[in-house]
């Protein structure tokens, strides 16, 4: 039986997460979920189940912009970064959740850096 593309993607996120769990020990996950239109982050403590700082492209004052591209991504995770640091968070795992590290993906995790998240 072929897998259907929705199978093949939740795999490589559930393998992705498997491998975060072995390698980043109990550091939160900054994970990151990207649809057509918006992009979000989550800074997630997988230890107590809860979510610690979350942003996306929805938020702010200007509702026509654009969320699809990377100066949005950009923008969500110095938003999730900053977000995380007010909450003491300074070291994550980063998951891209079975999302190439490219584009949108990469323009959030690189400004998250640059804000200050260690991973």
């Amino acid at each position: 039986m072929a897998l259907t593309p929705r199978d093949s993607s939740k795999r490589r996120a559930q393998r992705m997460r498997t491998r975060l769990r072995k390698l980043g020990g109990d550091r939160p996950r900054l994970s990151v979920f990207r649809s057509a239109k918006n992009i979000y982050a989550q800074v997630i403590d997988d230890q107590r189940g809860v979510t610690l700082a979350a942003a996306s492209s929805l938020e702010g004052a200007d509702k026509k912009a654009k969320g699809s591209d990377k100066d949005a991504a950009a923008k969500v995770g110095a938003l999730v970064a900053q977000r995380a640091m007010e909450k003491g968070v300074k070291d994550v795992v980063f998951d891209r959740g079975g999302y190439l590290y490219h584009g949108r993906v990469k323009a959030l995790a690189d400004a998250a850096r640059e804000a200050g998240l260690n991973f």
